[in-house]
């Protein structure tokens, strides 16, 4: 198989929420960038040779199969995974080198997980000023006027007082966004932030992150939500078997897919209720019988 990975293809415009940051698009500085990385599990290579740009501003959302190295790749750049080979940098710095000042690098990312990782014995806005006061050092009240800004912007401010185990998941998710946001991110990582929640609270994480990137946040997205890429992303970037086979417009990778692997996994996503005939087990004839 060869690798099928595009040069890094100039940042255009989506169709509605991008709009906004069309106009600085010519001047975008470069925020992450990958370069001929690589990650493997023992004998199993997981990223094959991938290379990808971000630019500031941009929206850039990761779409394919599962197993296909979406996650993995997202873990590369913050360096919770460590890459087999190649280069990650986020601005200037290289994460994969041996000096960075790892730690000072992350403080400038923010990344939202499939589960949400708040603590359960502290409240909502316990959740979001601790790190505040241990990491940046901010006073007591000074983190809790930036956390009380945060929870107004995902609409959680009347649930400061609440813990965990009182939310539902999508205000979980939304806190978890909150918290990310009141560390002042340059840029953020979302890794399939709705596919842990029930189909109706999907929304409302959803209208956080358009609203994010209504502002112009840089935000590199990990998600199966169509839709929302195509309306929200500036580029988004089809991966299938560790490699980076399609990247452009949402317009041409969802609604034009060139390559055959593209289309087909479209085809299953946006028609899951089609039966492809040639997919069908005789296990599987029987169950449908």
């Amino acid at each position: 198989m060869t690798n099928p990975t595009p040069a890094p293809i100039p940042p255009s415009t989506p169709d509605t929420t991008a709009d906004a940051t069309a106009d600085a698009t010519a001047t975008r500085t470069t925020a992450i960038s990958i370069r001929n990385l690589k990650k493997s599990f023992g004998s199993n290579e997981v990223l094959k040779d991938i290379s990808l740009e971000v630019a500031t501003g941009e929206v850039v959302c990761v779409i394919g199969p599962s197993g296909s190295g979406k996650s993995t790749l997202l873990r590369c750049v913050n360096l919770l995974e460590e890459p087999t080979s190649g280069q990650v940098f986020v601005g200037a710095d290289e994460m994969t080198d041996p000096d960075v000042d790892l730690d000072g690098v992350r403080r400038r990312i923010g990344m939202v997980f499939q589960s949400f990782n708040l603590f359960p014995h502290l409240t909502v806005l316990e959740n979001l000023t601790v790190a505040q006061t241990k990491v940046l050092k901010r006073s007591r009240a000074q983190a809790r006027e930036v956390a009380r800004h945060n929870l107004e912007r995902v609409g959680m401010a009347h649930k400061e007082d609440a813990y965990p185990a009182q939310l539902s998941g999508g205000q979980q998710q939304r806190v978890a966004i909150a918290r990310s946001l009141s560390m002042d991110p340059e840029l953020m990582l979302f890794d399939e932030p709705t596919s842990a929640l029930d189909p109706e609270l999907v929304g409302e994480v959803l209208a956080v992150m358009k609203s994010l990137a209504a502002e112009g946040m840089t935000m590199m997205i990990v998600t199966h939500e169509m839709a929302f890429a195509r309306e929200v992303a500036h580029r988004v970037v089809f991966m299938d078997d560790g490699y980076v086979v399609e990247a452009g417009t949402a317009a041409d990778v969802i609604g034009n897919p060139q390559e055959a692997r593209t289309r087909s996994f479209l085809h299953r996503v946006l028609n899951p209720m089609v039966i492809d005939a040639s997919e069908i087990t005789d296990e599987g004839v029987a169950d449908l019988v």
